[in-house]
């Protein structure tokens, strides 16, 4: 079984189990959050009204807030001298998928 859920502004596929890397979520390690699911697959049998989807749960724990790899960003206008430079990292948080309940 696993269900696609709105998690970080993102459509993630996630099943029990999985860890994912989305944008930063308040709370602290340990704490639970409830993602939103857009579809939910049970072997053949495909759930995506949302009248339906409204009685399922998906729940993870958040692992830890970390940050992503550092990007630069270059600005350069030819023949005027003009270069600037900026770096940034993104806040993330890993969360693992503990459970889908129907």
């Amino acid at each position: 079984m696993y269900a696609i859920v709105r998690a970080g502004g993102r459509q993630e596929k996630v099943s029990v189990g999985d860890v994912l890397t989305v944008d930063r979520v308040a709370g602290e390690a340990g704490a639970t959050l409830e993602l939103q699911p857009l579809l939910l697959v049970d072997g053949g049998q495909v759930t995506s009204a949302a009248a339906e989807l409204a009685g399922i749960k998906v729940t993870a724990e958040i692992m830890d807030n970390v940050r992503g790899p550092k990007i630069t960003i270059l600005k350069f206008k030819n023949k005027t001298g003009y270069r600037k430079r900026q770096g940034h990292r993104q806040d993330l948080t890993r969360i693992r998928v503990t459970d889908i309940q129907k």
